[in-house]
């Protein structure tokens, strides 16, 4: 197995080395989205909105951390299964989104428009969500703190462990 240490924003070169299967340590600024923030970010693309942050220059990680305990920079960050974000994911991926992490199968279509777009995805071992939480530096609430769990928050990792699962 090939591990490769990867620092976001990935460039084209960074992309295009990887192979499914090869295990990654991704560190940089990370968003957290799920289902209601994908929607949101969708309908701001929709009504022509500029999004609060550069898709091509970050990570999507398909998780909602849990409150953090006293002490800690977060609380656990488990990956939420992808697939419910496939009807989500081409307006994202054709505005600039290279990079996804998540857990789980993403549909053929999906992932022949990952290809296609030259974006990357990962998936992060679910059922170790402390374990993969030690990796983030700093995690504060970005957009939409209403939507609690499904709130956009922003990480900064080093070091978090993913593996390829389409490139």
């Amino acid at each position: 197995m090939i591990i490769h240490k990867l620092h976001l924003p990935l460039s084209n070169s960074d992309i295009s080395r990887l192979k499914p299967g090869d295990k990654v340590l991704i560190s940089g600024t990370i968003y957290t989205a799920r289902d209601q923030a994908h929607k949101r970010l969708i309908a701001m693309i929709d009504n022509g909105e500029v999004l609060p942050f550069d898709l091509s220059q970050s990570a999507l990680f398909y998780c909602g951390p849990s409150p953090k305990a006293e002490g800690k920079v977060c609380g656990a960050i488990g990956p939420t299964t992808s697939s419910r974000m496939d009807g989500l994911t081409l307006p994202l991926l054709e505005n600039g989104l290279k990079v996804m992490i998540g857990k789980g199968e993403r549909s053929d279509q999906i992932c022949e428009r990952i290809k296609a777009h030259g974006a990357v995805y990962l998936t992060a071992v679910g059922g170790i969500s402390a374990v993969l939480s030690r990796s983030i530096v700093s995690c504060e609430t970005f957009l939409w703190p209403e939507l609690g769990a499904e709130a956009v928050h922003i990480m900064h990792v080093i070091d978090l462990p993913c593996y390829v699962s389409v490139v």
